[in-house]
């Protein structure tokens, strides 16, 4: 159930107060015009003096860990689980909290010979990355719930023997900007990058007394406790959507039709890769559920219906509310016939997604062919109820926006703080 504008308000008002609360105390500005800046930008005042730099060598021992792949793996056993680097990427928060986060179980006959189990205030740190920003991301092991944990492939292993830091502070230091500056610098690779444990032993990272380390980590602690309520959220809004689409369009009457009797399935054109940017005014999509880039160009009109052509996404059926440009794998739909609303046929293909998926062939990269999704079989009632349809199952989406957006401010307080934060 979705939180009202009245628990919103109660949110943002704290999210303010914190960020009140948050300053540059006059020792920090004192500091500031020495040569010595260990100092961060955003302080709580009550708290002074200079932060004490160190090597991550001083303050961590490193453990072996080791390369087991997805294959060697499976969740909801009671063996020991293994932290692979992927999950560091994609599916952990910052702290790691076994109570609500899930880790892989090793299979049987798979386990390691030798291995150090992981205690909590163990930070581990993806040592691989397609991307610089990510090279070195870091997780903290909150709270393990019990379990035995063990790291494993393109992982990074590290504890703070010395009892120098609060259990919740390391993690979101390893992920402040100014962390990972000194880590863009020392990355090697081309397409992929890496770190090793030597040359990642040389960076810096700033520490703090303990009481300040602490409210720190609260702070951001409580923040991304709030980005995972309001996930699961928007998680429960798609569930239940999903749910009232199934019943309501397997009762729906109309006639039945295949797609391309009401409309052109068009597949995009292919740009070469070096033309894409980061950013501008159109995006690409391609065979994912995110845009591959953008381009100066449109090649598909607002409003239109697209469905990804190949990739592991293939099938997935996304209405694009402004222009953009359709590659080489995806397909959109054009050219609809005046007895059908587009935004009604999107609500019916979104809900028969995952039969769509199911026309996918191949194996190694799978695609869907042009004159398959041409025959998918359409329900169309009258357009009165066409309208009434997709307004109501549009609301959901709607609300999930909402909080989707909600999200994302969240995030950006996150990131601005982990710039402001730290040394």
């Amino acid at each position: 159930m979705a939180i009202d504008n009245k628990d919103k308000k109660v949110l943002k008002s704290s999210i303010e107060r914190e960020q009140n609360e948050v300053a540059c105390s006059a020792e920090c500005e004192k500091i500031k015009g020495s040569k010595n800046l260990n100092v961060p930008n955003l302080r709580f005042p009550e708290f002074s003096g200079e932060w004490e730099k160190c090597k991550v060598s001083e303050l961590l021992d490193f453990y072996s860990t080791n390369s087991l792949c997805w294959e060697q793996l499976e969740y909801d056993t009671e063996n020991i689980s293994n932290l692979h680097y992927g999950l560091i990427h994609v599916g952990l928060p910052t702290m790691v909290n076994l109570v609500q986060d899930r880790l892989p179980n090793i299979k049987d006959g798979n386990k390691p010979k030798n291995y150090e189990l992981c205690k909590e205030g163990d930070v581990a740190f993806a040592d691989a990355s397609e991307d610089t920003n990510e090279v070195a991301k870091a997780i903290e092991f909150y709270n393990l719930n019990g379990r035995d944990v063990i790291c494993g492939l393109h992982t990074i292993h590290g504890r703070d023997n010395k009892d120098r830091t609060v259990v919740g502070f390391k993690g979101y230091a390893f992920s402040s900007t100014a962390f990972h500056n000194q880590i863009r610098r020392i990355a090697q690779g081309t397409k992929i990058y890496s770190i090793s444990t030597k040359n990642f032993s040389e960076c810096y990272i700033g520490i703090p007394s303990k009481v300040e380390q602490a409210k720190i980590a609260s702070l951001l602690h409580l923040i991304d406790e709030r980005i995972v309520t309001q996930n699961k959220i928007i998680e429960d809004l798609k569930k239940l959507k999903s749910a009232i689409s199934e019943r309501l369009f397997n009762a729906i009457k109309g006639d039945v039709v295949v797609l391309e009797d009401i409309g052109d399935v068009v597949k995009g054109k292919q740009i070469n890769g070096e033309f894409l940017s980061e950013s501008g005014k159109y995006y690409v999509m391609n065979g994912g559920i995110e845009p591959s880039g953008f381009y100066n160009d449109y090649n598909v009109e607002a409003n239109t219906i697209s469905i990804s052509e190949g990739g592991n996404s293939c099938g997935y059926v996304q209405f694009n509310a402004c222009p953009f440009w359709s590659g080489g794998h995806c397909y959109t739909i054009q050219n609809t016939t005046d007895n059908v609303k587009t935004e009604y046929l999107y609500q019916f293909l979104k809900s028969k997604e995952s039969e769509i998926m199911k026309l996918r062939i191949g194996s190694g990269l799978p695609n869907i062919q042009k004159k398959d999704l041409a025959k998918f079989k359409i329900t169309i009632p009258n357009i009165s109820e066409q309208k009434v349809i997709s307004a109501f199952l549009s609301s959901f989406e709607r609300k999930a926006d909402v909080e989707m957006n909600f999200v994302n401010l969240l995030l950006e307080e996150k990131q601005y703080l982990l710039r402001q934060m730290f040394i």
